[in-house]
């Protein structure tokens, strides 16, 4: 579909249409490349700097971590788009007769649990760039920790709006089990990391 290759002004016309895709969790994982971006800025500042020798090693670390996560945050856009584009089909499947329901029931079931997929998968990214994110804030370049900070509040987004396009979508399924057993999972996520993402900017705040 070529969204991420699209230009910024591109990307966002077509989000402000009524096309299915792209839509919040493409939005979300858009985000958080850029919020894992600017803690890799955060690095890029920081090393070879005589100041910061003695942490290098680490940065260096952090930035291969990031140039990873920017990688597949971005390709999430994409994925995305993809396993939502057969849900937005399956709602205007014929119910008029009891096959046709069960036929109906049945695709849905099984596009919704993989519209669910991505969503959870962009949130563990971003679980693991605020991660990240809280070492170059601790290790990286003062002159640049206010990046630092706006790439955790980022990041808080991307795994936030994720978060609902989660719920959305298990609050559909029939599978209760399925349903229930994923939004543990996605709750767990929001529980630790937003509350680590707000330390991690208020920690940046105090620091200016």
């Amino acid at each position: 579909m070529g969204f991420t290759n699209k230009s910024c002004n591109e990307f966002v016309e077509v989000l402000a249409t009524k096309a299915p895709v792209p839509g919040g969790g493409g939005a979300s994982a858009l985000v958080g490349a850029i919020g894992t971006a600017l803690g890799n800025m955060v690095g890029s500042l920081t090393v070879g700097k005589k100041k910061y020798a003695d942490v290098e090693e680490d940065i260096i670390s952090l930035q291969a971590q990031a140039d990873k996560l920017q990688e597949e945050l971005l390709a999430l856009v994409e994925k995305d788009a993809e396993v939502f584009e057969p849900l937005s089909k399956a709602y205007g499947l014929p119910k008029d007769t009891p096959e046709q329901q069960a036929e109906k029931d049945k695709v849905m079931e099984e596009c919704l649990v993989n519209a669910c997929s991505v969503p959870m998968e962009i949130m563990e990214k971003c679980c693991e760039a605020i991660d990240m994110m809280k070492e170059f804030a601790d290790k990286g370049s003062k002159l640049a920790l206010s990046d630092a900070g706006v790439g955790a509040t980022m990041l808080r987004s991307a795994l936030e709006g994720a978060s609902l396009n989660v719920f959305i979508n298990t609050s559909s399924m029939k599978n209760r089990e399925v349903a229930e057993s994923t939004e543990s999972r996605a709750n767990e996520m929001l529980a630790k990391y937003s509350v680590l993402a707000d330390e991690i900017f208020k920690d940046v705040k105090e620091r200016l």
